[in-house]
């Protein structure tokens, strides 16, 4: 394991984002209807920092929360993860967003409503930044959802995928496109394509990429990207797997058979994280997103968007 210069363990991946409490309902149907909730995390940044540290990785996630029972809630449960919260503020003067999530018994997304305007996450400024911090890991994973907050959230995904970059370091963006969080769908996409760039490694799903680049195929909505610079990227197809462009060539990868689907949420995440994971740990991309596909396949099989992720004993007895 590496150390810093103080002897703390290094960081392998940093991230930044909005977490949010979850209450998932009790029942199919309207979410009104339900008479009872159980409660989880949510939030796609920390869904990929809590799989990564599950992994064995040494993961920072940096934020702000409400100084109320849901953001000690969340600090609470990623310390218990295992990871770095040092650079999580807890404002006095704001709270933490809140996510209510219905259930669905036929595989489709399930309904889901936010209380999230205004949050102490949406607050976050680009000069929150830890530069040293940041600068300490080896890898940015960012997505468009925090981008989609606000306008200085976006100002923050920005500057930190800057910063690594300049600095040498990868970068991993999820698109992750939440249209309802925009003024338009032309500022989405102008928004998302002006982050994405910025990044070596794109995961964009292939409806995504067909509203963010105007083409329709995954080559060719990897091909957009590429043409500009990124390094490498996975178009999810659901089911079918992914579609991978990068230096090493094109190809795809099967997705793995679900006998019965749960809840969609978070399987995107889980997919980022066999992605990061892999790279990060030298496999070659067919492995990586071999891995992400098996992850996301676990993803959908449980209630919450984490249950899925594994622990490196699970991975290795898989064979990932």
């Amino acid at each position: 394991m590496m150390r810093s210069n103080n002897g703390a363990a290094a960081l392998d991946v940093v991230t930044f984002g909005e977490a949010m409490m979850m209450l998932i309902a009790d029942r199919p149907g309207p979410i009104e209807q339900a008479q009872s909730y159980t409660k989880r995390t949510a939030g796609a940044e920390t869904n990929v920092a809590i799989g990564l540290a599950r992994l064995g990785l040494n993961v920072g996630w940096a934020s702000r929360l409400g100084a109320d029972s849901m953001g000690r809630y969340l600090l609470d449960e990623m310390r218990r993860e295992g990871i770095d919260c040092s650079h999580v503020e807890v404002d006095a003067q704001q709270r933490t967003g809140l996510q209510f999530k219905g259930r669905v018994t036929d595989g489709s997304d399930p309904p889901v409503e936010y209380h999230r305007k205004g949050s102490a996450a949406s607050l976050m400024q680009p000069d929150d930044l830890d530069e040293a911090w940041l600068l300490g890991a080896r890898h940015l994973h960012a997505t468009g959802v925090f981008a989609a907050v606000s306008a200085n959230c976006r100002e923050v995904n920005r500057r930190a995928m800057t910063l690594m970059r300049d600095a040498g370091r990868s970068v991993s963006f999820d698109t992750n496109l939440r249209p309802s969080l925009w003024s338009s769908a032309d500022a989405m996409c102008q928004g998302i394509n002006d982050l994405a760039v910025l990044a070596h490694w794109v995961l964009p799903g292939i409806e995504e990429g067909r509203l963010l680049t105007g083409r329709d195929t995954p080559e060719g909505v990897a091909a957009f990207y590429r043409e500009r610079g990124v390094q490498r990227v996975v178009v999810k197809l659901g089911p079918a797997g992914a579609y991978y462009d990068g230096p090493e060539g094109t190809g795809r990868v099967p997705g793995f058979p679900v006998a019965h689907v749960i809840d969609t949420v978070g399987a995107g995440d889980g997919f980022a994280v066999g992605v990061i994971s892999g790279l990060l740990e030298g496999l070659d991309i067919s492995a990586a997103v071999t891995r992400g596909a098996w992850i996301g396949a676990r993803a959908v099989q449980v209630l919450g968007d984490t249950e899925g992720l594994p622990t490196r004993a699970e991975l290795d007895q898989a064979g990932f």
